[in-house]
Parts: C-alpha cells; sequence; structure tokens
C-alpha cells in the first residue's frame, strides 16, 4: 500500500472527529484530497495601496496601527485605524478577546486581507485574516490561494495545511500516484501530466488566468475532467464487453409474422420508424447481444418498433420480455400488446408485484415452460424466482428510470438457455446528445426522429391560476364538442399521499363546478385494476375529464383527448411537462396545453414555461433542461454515478465528450491495464457495484 492509498487518519493532525469531517466531503484516502479541488482563488501575491482600495474587492494590505479603540454602538466591535502612507483603512472585529486588543498596540505593523467595504469610518475589513510583522517585511504568499468546498467545522486554513501535507507526500514519492494515461496518448490528445496539473491547480502561481480557473476551463481543470469523463465511459465499455461476452440468441427476420402484424395496422411506418427496424435488425441476427437505446420523442411510435422486435424473437422460437417502471404504464402495454398479438396467435401475460397468489405461480410456471411467448411488466420481471425457457429479447421502457446495474441482471435471466437475451431500450424522453454519449456508453443509440402523419402540433399558453374559471369554461366548452380534457395536479412535495389528496380534492372541486361532465380521477395509490378500469373508460369515451397526478406521464394514448391542463406547471422539469403534453395532440383535433402557474414565477421558471410555449421538440427541449436542471436531474438519480460527477459537468464540459470515445478506443488498444485502475480512482465503490473491476 503507497502512503497515497492511506486512511486520511495517517495524516499529522487528523483524529477520528477531524476523519469524520472529511468523510462528508467524500475525502476517505490521503489521494481523495489530492482530487478535493478548489472552489475559488483569492490573489494574496501582492500588496495593495491603501489609498487605491474599492469597495467590493479581496486584497492584502500592510500598514502600522494608528489607533485602536473597542466602539459600543448597537453591536460592540473593536476598531483597528490601519495607516499606511497612502490612506486609512478601519479592521472591525464583532468578536474578539483582550489579549487580541493589546495586540494592535499604535506602531504595530500589520498583514492584513479581506473585502473593502464602505463602513462608518470610511473602507473597512470586517474579521480579516491577519498577522503581525515587523517593520520592513513585505510577506505576500508565492502563489493564488485556494478556497476548498468545506462543512462545518472544518475551516479553510486547516483543509489547505492537510491538502499541503498529501502535495508533499506526492513529491516525495511521485510514483504512488501514477498517471494512467500514457504519455504517449496524453501528447496525442495534448493532455497536461496528472501531477503538474495538480500542482498547478492546488497552487497556481500569481499570473494565471482567474477567470478562466473560476469558469472551470482552464486546460489543468479540463484535464482531470477529461480523466474523469474517461473513467465513466471505461466503467460503461466494461458493462457492454460483460454482457457481450455471452453468446445470444441468432433471430434471423420474422418477416412472414411482421407482415401479418404490418397489414392489420390502421396506419404506414414512417421512414424513420423502418430505418431504426433496419438497425435492430442488423444486431439481433448476429450471436451477440445487441445492447441499443431507441430515442424518440412523444408520439413516434417506439410502442410498434418494439412490437416488430418482439415478433422477430418470437418467429425465432424465443421469448420476449418488456419491462416498465410502473404497474400503470406496464398495464397499459399489456393491454396493447394482447390487442396486437393474441389475433397473431401469441400468448401474452402480465406479472407485476401486485400479481398474488395462483395467478402468480400459474404465469411463473408457463414462462418458465415456454407456453407464454410474451410477457410485461415493471421490476418483478428481474426477480430471482422468474425463471425463463428460452429468454431472447428483452425490451426496457423509459431506461432513465432504471440503472445500469438492472441491464447486467438480465444475463442471468438467459442462463437456462446458456445465452444472454438481445437488450433493446426505449425511452420517450429525449437525452441531449451530451448526456447520451456519457450515460449510455455501453448502447447503440438509434433516433426516431419523424412523427406520423395527421398528428397536430399542441398549442401552449400560460395563465395564472386566478384566471382558474376560464379555465374550468373552456373546459366545459371542449367536452360539448365532444372532446376529452385530462387535469394533472401536482405538487412540490415527494409525498405520494399529498399528491393524491391534491389530486382528490381537485376532482371534488371540478365534480361542483362541471356537474354536466363525467369526471374520472387516477392516482398512485389507486389498485392497479381500479386505474386500469378509469383510464379503459377514458379511452372508451365514458369520460370527459380524467384528474390525474403525473402518474399518467408516458403511455396513455386516447385521440380524441385534445386539451390538458397541468396545475402548477413551475414543479416539474422540462422533459416532464414535454412528456405530460405529449398525451394530447395524438389525434387530428387542434390541441392545447394550459399551463396553469401560481404566480409570482421566478425567472428561472418564466424562463422554462416560454420555452414550453415555444416548442414541441423535445430534443430542443431536453438540451435546455439540460442546461436548466442539470444533468443528475435530467437522467433521474438512479441513472448511478453520473449525478455525482467530482470535477466534470457535463453541461461546461459538453466538447470533453467527443474527445473520451477516441480516447477510450485508444487507450484500451494501447493500454488496456490502465482501464480497472482509472475507473477505481473516479468511481471508487461505484466500481464494484457493476463488478466492473
Amino acid at each position: 500500500m503507497s502512503e497515497l492509498t492511506q486512511d486520511v487518519s495517517a495524516l499529522k493532525g487528523v483524529g477520528e472527529a477531524l476523519s469524520g469531517k472529511l468523510g462528508r466531503l467524500g475525502v476517505a484516502s490521503i489521494a481523495d484530497l489530492l482530487f478535493h479541488l478548489p472552489l475559488r482563488y483569492q490573489d494574496r501575491t501582492r500588496v495593495t495601496p491603501i489609498g487605491t482600495l474599492r469597495a467590493g474587492h479581496e486584497a492584502v494590505v500592510q500598514g502600522e496601527v494608528a489607533a485602536c479603540d473597542v466602539i459600543k454602538g448597537r453591536r460592540r466591535s473593536l476598531l483597528v485605524r490601519l495607516t499606511d502612507g497612502s490612506g486609512i483603512l478601519s479592521l472591525r472585529f464583532f468578536h474578539f478577546s483582550p489579549a487580541q486588543q493589546q495586540q494592535f498596540q499604535p506602531g504595530t505593523r500589520v498583514h492584513a486581507f479581506g473585502e473593502a467595504r464602505a463602513g462608518a469610518t470610511g473602507l473597512e475589513i470586517y474579521h480579516p485574516e491577519y498577522r503581525l510583522i515587523k517593520a520592513g517585511e513585505a510577506v505576500v504568499d508565492e502563489h493564488l490561494t485556494p478556497l476548498y468546498p468545506t462543512t462545518e467545522g472544518l475551516n479553510q486554513a486547516r483543509l489547505r495545511g492537510l491538502i499541503d501535507q498529501a502535495m508533499r507526500l506526492l513529491h516525495e514519492a511521485p510514483a504512488a500516484l501514477p498517471d494512467w494515461i500514457p504519455t504517449s496518448l496524453r501528447e496525442r490528445f495534448q493532455l497536461p501530466e496528472l501531477h503538474a496539473a495538480l500542482d498547478y491547480l492546488h497552487h497556481p502561481p500569481p499570473e494565471a488566468d482567474l477567470e478562466q480557473l473560476k469558469a472551470g476551463t482552464h486546460p489543468t481543470q479540463r484535464r482531470l475532467a477529461l480523466e474523469e469523463l474517461l473513467a465513466h465511459q471505461l466503467s460503461l465499455r466494461v458493462v457492454r464487453q460483460r454482457i457481450q461476452a455471452d453468446g445470444a440468441p441468432p433471430l434471423p427476420s420474422g418477416r412472414s409474422l411482421q407482415a401479418r402484424f404490418v397489414s392489420k395496422l390502421p396506419f404506414s411506418l414512417t421512414g424513420a420508424q423502418r430505418r431504426v427496424l433496419d438497425e435492430i435488425g442488423r444486431d439481433i441476427e448476429r450471436a451477440v447481444p445487441m445492447l441499443r437505446l431507441v430515442q424518440g420523442d412523444v408520439g413516434s411510435g417506439k410502442t410498434v418498433v418494439a412490437a416488430m422486435a418482439a415478433l422477430t424473437a418470437i418467429a425465432g422460437g424465443c421469448q420476449v420480455a418488456m419491462m416498465a417502471p410502473t404497474e400503470l404504464l406496464a398495464e397499459q402495454h399489456y393491454r396493447t400488446f394482447k390487442d396486437w398479438f393474441e389475433p397473431l396467435g401469441i400468448e401474452v401475460a402480465w406479472l407485476a408485484g401486485k400479481l398474488k397468489g395462483k395467478a402468480r405461480l400459474d404465469t411463473k410456471a408457463a414462462l418458465a415452460d415456454g407456453r407464454i411467448q410474451l410477457v410485461v411488466g415493471t421490476h418483478a420481471l428481474f426477480q430471482a424466482d422468474v425463471h425463463f425457457q428460452c429468454l431472447g429479447l428483452a425490451i426496457i421502457d423509459e431506461q432513465h428510470r432504471f440503472g445500469v446495474h438492472q441491464r447486467l441482471a438480465l444475463r442471468e435471466k438467459g442462463e437456462a438457455a446458456g445465452l444472454t437475451p438481445h437488450q433493446l431500450v426505449m425511452t420517450a424522453t429525449p437525452i441531449p446528445r451530451t448526456l447520451a454519449m456519457s450515460a449510455y456508453a455501453d448502447l447503440d443509440v438509434s433516433v426516431i426522429d419523424e412523427l406520423p402523419p395527421g398528428r397536430t402540433p399542441v398549442q401552449t399558453v400560460a395563465v395564472p391560476d386566478e384566471r382558474r374559471p376560464e379555465v374550468v369554461a373552456r373546459i366545459e366548452r371542449a367536452c360539448a364538442e365532444g372532446r376529452q380534457a385530462y387535469w394533472v395536479c401536482t405538487l412540490i412535495e415527494e409525498s405520494e399521499a399529498l399528491q393524491c389528496q391534491a389530486a382528490e380534492a381537485t376532482h371534488e372541486s371540478l365534480t361542483e363546478a362541471l356537474p354536466g361532465l363525467a369526471i374520472g380521477l387516477v392516482h398512485g395509490r389507486m389498485k392497479a385494476g381500479e386505474k386500469a378500469e378509469v383510464m379503459a373508460a377514458f379511452k372508451d369515451g365514458e369520460l370527459d375529464l380524467l384528474i390525474a397526478t403525473t402518474v399518467i406521464e408516458v403511455g396513455v394514448d386516447v385521440p380524441n383527448a385534445s386539451l390538458m391542463i397541468i396545475e402548477n406547471p413551475e414543479r416539474l422539469g422540462l422533459s416532464q411537462l414535454h412528456q405530460l403534453r405529449g398525451r394530447v395532440g395524438r389525434g387530428a383535433t387542434e390541441s392545447f396545453c394550459v399551463l396553469l402557474y401560481h404566480p409570482p414565477l421566478s425567472a428561472h421558471s418564466r424562463e422554462r414555461l416560454g420555452v414550453m410555449r415555444e416548442t414541441t421538440d423535445g430534443f430542443r427541449i431536453a438540451e435546455k433542461d439540460l442546461e436548466l436542471r442539470g444533468p443528475g436531474e435530467v437522467l433521474g438519480t438512479r441513472q448511478t454515478g453520473l449525478a455525482a460527477m467530482k470535477i466534470a459537468d457535463l453541461e461546461r464540459d459538453r466538447d470533453l465528450l467527443e474527445r473520451v470515445g477516441p480516447l477510450a478506443k485508444a487507450l484500451l488498444e494501447e493500454s488496456p491495464a490502465s482501464s480497472a485502475p482509472l475507473i477505481r480512482r473516479w468511481l471508487g465503490e461505484e466500481a464494484g457495484r457493476y463488478g466492473q473491476v
């Protein structure tokens, strides 16, 4: 074990209490301190004459004490008057001791640092950092002073001292922290050497570009960000290699079965759907597991693509499992596939947590002996007691709700036949290209970028909630004309119970306000059967208005619904708003989405609602969502690891992602042994979760 890999408690002055505080910062080993980078820097490398000081500026000053007094105003304070011949400055202390007061005898020379501000005596510095110096002595730092992310009970001076200890150990034993990117690749990709980058960032020279460092765009910062992105990319490539190390059933085209299916559809496939089906077809003909992500905007027809892929697997004698993140969505998929496939003689089943007793046992037995060809369900499909005779294809809907490790779990489901199933991952939440390159590096990506003909763009308006009576009247008019409407209730609290209460209260008030309408209610606490019953009634036109929580975000297809009200839209992310809006505009009728907000709106909320009014392009909305909310929120916290990057920022460093793929490929070819230690350095315990190293 090298000194740098030792626990941080091995450093001088680090006991149990300090070790705990460092742990809150993600610092466990001495090496972790080296990668704990400054948030910003202060320039203490030059002395500023007091006469040139300006309010709001941080500066080092040196001068002689002219006077020192205790001021007994509204707040008792110690006021030290300092002069250097060019002007007079006050140092003010609200917390001080008699001993401290004794230090500031007239004529004593003081070196101080802080932010000058306008005060009762002119320019003042409150609670400066200071030390007493000898006459003629000019004390300045040799490099910029770093300010680090810290935690309660751990001040900057203490943290700087610990990092300086770690840096000294690195200088004494450089080999203890290897640069896993070899010299040949560093030169080819024009990257600074690791130790030099760390040296620079912890001790920047006086001439360093402070603005560049503050923006996180200095070449040394980008070197470390690139290495972190590289580690994530390598970890996902390892996932891909592990999955593809096993064989998969080669599935030649099931064209005759597909043709029978397509002949019964009331529409033609779009060019984009056909292109993506060709890409899937080429993948699943091979004896290597397909790993493909299909992205498509709301209403682009991903479910039909999934159905065609499923038919190829079934024609090849294999079973298909389709997994959705919620029981409501899974049940809707089940009903759709049942309607489509049973006329073709294909047995379709449903499996979710709420399926109990004999029904569950019968379904599991039919899966194990191959009688069921397609099963639709939730993550219950991955449970250890669910077995397949020959699982050839797994379709995962709304991938951003699941983590990478769940894709790995699918390997086990093919063990009975000694094969790994092909994987088709679908999302109706377009992932910005930047994120796709990083979050889905283990997947090939297809995009359905064409909407079926006949879809009408949804017009979106933002209305303050004091105009609620007008909105209610608008629903009444739309329903009187034979159309249907949604009313979506949202709450900022994560509590499902509160969301359900809000939906129930809204249902009561609207039932009273609209006595002539048939109004339904759907929320997360209802039983699956109850929800399905209400959804079926709405789809069949028996209900005019559906009150719902965000459980209807994806998968609901009612072409006659042409009006959606989203209450408190300022509480949702752009992509979620776009998903909800996608429940209308699915037919030929002109459709509207009303964003019923609660004023006053913050500038941030105004900007988001403005984007919703301006565009219905899911990819543009996803890019804006990334810009406003950051990658962790856009992907969902379950997309393990990405929300917790230490140095890299997927929005700021998006241009680096273009270099990460080629660098990962070159590293695996030229220095494959570097991959595992790089992953360990940046992902730590996360690497173990995927079984990557």
